[in-house]
């Protein structure tokens, strides 16, 4: 199971000044235990060569991640989820 390593501190405010700690929190549990869990819709960007995935917060909000060795997860961006 994947293991999300520390958050910066800049993803770490943006989570808190949006008001999504919460779900946030349970986001993280259901990645943790199951990236692949169906609400959180994990996929992998485009351009695919760069290696950017991203999994819902919520309908409105996703978060950006990189894979790192030995399972582990960098966060690289919370962002709002356009839908066109």
């Amino acid at each position: 199971m994947p293991i999300i390593v520390d958050l910066r501190d800049d993803i770490k405010e943006y989570i808190q000044r949006h008001g999504i700690s919460k779900k946030w929190e349970k986001a993280k549990r259901l990645f943790e235990n199951n990236p692949f869990h169906p609400s959180l819709n994990t996929e992998l960007l485009k351009p695919k060569h760069r290696l950017i995935y991203s999994f819902r917060i919520d309908k409105k909000y996703r978060v950006l991640f990189i894979c790192l060795p030995e399972g582990k997860v960098e966060l690289i961006a919370v962002t709002k989820h356009y839908r066109k």
